[in-house]
């Protein structure tokens, strides 16, 4: 699949960022990147390593992975970040490659910008530098290391 972007990225065949929070056979979870601009903080992408293109194309093996790295990271997103709720969504029109995506709604955001996509027109929206994405991946990673089920 070598038209297909996140195979390219986990391939190691385009430049990594260095916002990895998890790794193992089946999913990568990390923050986005957003080729030096601002993030929003906590926009986590939690990709299916093997190239399939949708939730119904995952093996049961995968689908355990998958899912419970959804919950732990939507529970560390609550409990590091004091996110208030957390806005998760799989399209796969842009990308045929199954991802998820992970977005925070932090307290004092306005209802017209609740939305996964609306928080970003946020003008108070907590936006970072690398430095503060890269601090986020850190509590993230720690918070994953502690995790209770």
């Amino acid at each position: 699949m070598s038209a297909c972007f996140i195979c390219n990225k986990h391939a190691g065949d385009l430049p990594a960022s260095n916002l990895k929070i998890y790794e193992d056979e089946y999913v990568y979870a990390g923050h986005i990147d957003r080729d030096g601009q601002p993030n929003y903080l906590g926009h986590i992408m939690i990709d299916l390593k093997r190239h399939a293109a949708s939730l119904a194309d995952m093996t049961m093996e995968e689908a355990r992975s998958f899912g419970m790295m959804m919950t732990k990271l939507s529970k560390a997103l609550k409990d590091s970040e004091q996110a208030e709720h957390i806005y998760a969504y799989v399209m796969g029109d842009a990308v045929p490659h199954l991802h998820m995506h992970l977005v925070p709604r932090y307290p004092g955001t306005p209802k017209e910008h609740w939305g996964p996509n609306a928080v970003y027109d946020w003008n108070d929206a907590p936006m970072g530098e690398e430095n503060e994405v890269y601090n986020l991946c850190a509590r993230i990673k720690q918070h994953l290391e502690n995790y209770n089920e």
